[in-house]
C-alpha cells in the first residue's frame, strides 16, 4: 500500500516542475531530471518538516511549506548539475 505522503509528494513535485518549466519557457531533455529532483525534494521536505516540527501549512500529514521549499531546492540543484555538466552538443 502506498502512503498518502508519497502520492502528495509526487503531485507536488510535478506541479513545481511544471511551474518552473512554464516560467522558464522550456526544459528540453532535462525535464525528467527536473521532475525527479522536485518529487524527491518534496518527499524529503515533508520528512524534514516532520523531523523539525514545522507545521505552518499542512495537507493531512504532509507539510506543504517545507515540501515546496525543498522541491525548489531540488530543481535548483538539478539545473546547477545540468549547467555545470559536460556539454554534449559539441560531441
Amino acid at each position: 500500500m502506498i502512503e498518502p505522503a508519497v502520492v502528495v509528494a509526487v503531485v507536488l513535485g510535478v506541479f513545481h516542475a511544471a511551474l518552473y518549466v512554464a516560467v522558464r519557457g522550456g526544459a528540453g531533455a532535462r525535464l525528467p531530471l527536473l521532475v525527479l529532483a522536485a518529487v524527491v525534494g518534496a518527499w524529503a521536505g515533508d520528512a524534514l518538516g516532520r523531523r523539525l516540527g514545522i507545521d505552518l501549512l499542512r495537507l493531512g500529514d504532509v507539510r506543504l511549506l517545507t515540501a515546496s521549499v525543498v522541491a525548489w531546492i531540488g530543481i535548483g540543484l538539478a539545473e546547477l548539475v545540468a549547467v555545470l555538466g559536460p556539454d554534449r552538443s559539441r560531441a
